[in-house]
């Protein structure tokens, strides 16, 4: 019975060797990432662009928006965050949540969102009234 306690604290030792393992080489690779011009988030949630590096000292100088910089030191930094994408950014326009195509040809069948969040098409102004109307009724 003892044999059998031994191998599973044997076992619980090895694995906690080989995550801590795991976690130092997940932590060198992104320090070996780690360069001028990056985007990067901390441990205490600021998201910046490494402006330098200091070596010597384990000092990051952050950028965290157009002349504001942070220093930190090197070990804060979690996580080196994905530039984003083109699909990922805002529009310049609304045409998106519109209906609006891309290609700027209108939509025959434009949506609008009512309030409990489905598409449903566009209805005119006195339509828009008396369904209010009618919720405002239910509503009582």
């Amino acid at each position: 019975m003892t044999l059998i306690l031994f191998a599973l604290f044997a076992v619980v030792i090895l694995m906690m060797f080989r995550r801590q393992r795991k976690a130092k080489a997940a932590q060198q690779e992104q320090q070996a990432k780690l360069a001028t011009g990056v985007s990067v988030m901390t441990n205490f949630g600021l998201f910046g662009t490494v402006l330098s590096i200091e070596e010597a000292e384990n000092k990051v100088v952050l950028e965290l928006s157009p002349g504001n910089t942070a220093t930190v030191h090197r070990q804060t930094i979690t996580k080196i965050t994905a530039p984003d994408g083109p699909d990922s950014a805002v529009p310049d326009d609304a045409s998106s949540l519109m209906g609006v195509p891309a290609d700027g040809q209108t939509d025959p069948h434009p949506r609008a969102y009512g309030d409990n969040g489905s598409a449903e098409v566009n209805e005119s102004a006195d339509e828009t009234i008396l369904r209010l109307n009618k919720d405002h009724k239910n509503d009582n």
